[in-house]
């Protein structure tokens, strides 16, 4: 049993599990802002109502990431101790700050957000919101600095000290401001907004086709989520997502070769829609466009794209999953479009999307599409970067720990597989519980004791009990 690999397998799994609920929370935030927003302009009652339903999964959401995502912190240490030793004096204090100027200000107007809907006024409780929603923003910036100094390291230098090869910041303003930083950073809000949003429209559209007692707050939701669904699928492709692609082109140009198949050197080179790599004969079969790939990427037709064949073997990624998962996310992102853009003419040609069961079910599905697309964004990002895990700094086999053993990896990954599988069914379950019960009336929430704590999770299980 190789400890190294399994290593590999266990931090996908836990990091692949934990990026479910990020994109999530940070999405609801900005949605609750504006679901805030509208209550304070119009004073209606159901943008109130619809907010203490919101905050409440967001509160489950929020709960679950955190229990997620703080194991990753240990795997750094007793499976990357090599890794941690490389780069802790950089990404240690990338993270750190996360910790210290994100984390903590999300958390501390966290208990305002959950309890507060009765106790602060409009304003007040909006303010606790938005802070709680830009700290989840300020949380994924700190990460994706520290994720994209490995993409693209900057700003340090290797010293030798009694403990190894160690690197060190030298120019804070480089390191964090590193060239994959930003098209990074923009592409991943994005991709969240759309997820957050996806999450509304799902939930909107099941309660007008099954909880028909919540059909005008399923409504409301709509109104608000396909807006931002809708304009953010239609700029996600062309702008932030274009983005992304020149910056590969021009920092890591073996990861482009891989996640579209072109093993050689190629002007004018055409774009794969779908397909499939043939590694034993070194061919990429598929459905191409020609051209579209040298203009994506140069912003000219006939610019040469470098082929796989142009680096060495042994610094190629994992070519099938980083092609696949590559057109996978593309693919989705245009289907995105479709769905908003179908959405959007039901709603606006005479509000048919109300009576539209088939595109309700659509909406209800997308949610699953978003996760899967945001997914495989980040299998694309990491497995192209390999055999680096830190680009052309630092080898993978050479990071992990040299005194793991195979079987020691192996049981963890078999605990992470029995927990993570129930804390994922109790949260499809209490989610699920939540969405059938559908918004409480604003007099119940208006009118409980001040001393009175809304446990989510308390409320659903004396249901449970009483049925």
């Amino acid at each position: 049993m190789d400890s190294l690999l399994l290593s590999r397998v266990q931090f996908a799994l836990t990091a692949s599990f934990h990026f479910i609920y990020p994109p999530l929370s940070m999405g609801l935030g900005l949605l609750l802002i504006i679901i805030g927003v509208n209550y304070l302009r119009t004073r209606d009652p159901k943008w109130r109502q619809l907010s203490f339903f919101w905050v409440k999964v967001y509160g489950l959401v929020f709960a679950v990431g955190v229990a997620t995502g703080i194991v990753q912190e240990f795997e750094f240490g007793t499976n990357w101790p090599e890794y941690s030793r490389f780069v802790g004096n950089i990404f240690g204090s990338l993270l750190a700050a996360e910790g210290v100027f994100a984390f903590f200000l999300e958390g501390g107007f966290l208990g305002l957000m959950l309890f507060g809907g009765n106790r602060l006024g409009p304003r007040m409780w909006l303010l606790a919101i938005f802070m709680v929603a830009f700290g989840a923003h300020f949380s994924a910036l700190w990460i994706l600095m520290a994720n994209s100094w490995m993409q693209t390291p900057a700003g340090y230098v290797v010293t030798q000290t009694p403990m190894g090869a160690q690197a060190f910041m030298t120019d804070f303003g480089a390191t964090v401001f590193t060239p994959s930083f930003l098209p990074r950073l923009w592409h991943t809000w994005v991709a969240s907004w759309m997820t957050g949003a996806a999450l509304m429209l799902s939930v909107g559209a099941w309660f007008l086709l099954r909880v028909k007692q919540h059909a005008e707050l399923g409504k409301a939701t709509i109104r608000v989520a396909l807006p931002v669904f809708v304009i953010f699928s239609i700029l996600q492709v062309p702008l932030f997502g274009a983005r992304q692609a020149e910056n590969v082109t021009h920092n890591q140009p073996v990861k482009l070769a891989a996640m579209e198949g072109v093993w050689e050197d190629t002007a004018c080179a055409p774009m794969t829609v779908v397909g499939w790599i043939d590694e034993a004969n070194q061919t990429t079969y598929g459905i191409k466009i020609p051209c579209l790939l040298s203009f994506l990427a140069y912003g000219d037709i006939n610019a040469t794209v470098q082929g796989l064949h142009s680096f060495p073997a042994d610094t190629w990624p994992p070519l099938q999953i980083t092609f696949q998962a590559y057109h996978l996310m593309i693919n989705l992102g245009m289907v995105f479009i479709g769905i908003g853009l179908l959405a959007a003419f039901f709603f606006f040609w005479g509000r048919r999307l109300w009576r539209s069961t088939f595109i309700l079910w659509i909406l209800v599905l997308t949610i699953f599409l978003t996760e899967v697309a945001t997914i495989v964004g980040w299998w694309t990002a990491e497995f192209g970067r390999q055999p680096w895990i830190v680009w052309e700094l630092l080898r993978t086999v050479d990071a992990g720990s040299p005194v793991l053993l195979g079987y020691q990896v192996l049981i963890s990954n078999g605990m992470f597989i029995l927990l993570y599988g129930i804390l994922f069914v109790l949260f499809i379950f209490l989610l699920n519980e939540k969405i059938q019960h559908g918004p409480d009336s604003l007099e119940s929430m208006e009118e409980r004791p001040v001393n009175a704590l809304p446990d989510t999770f308390r409320e659903i299980f004396r249901r449970q009990a009483r049925a």
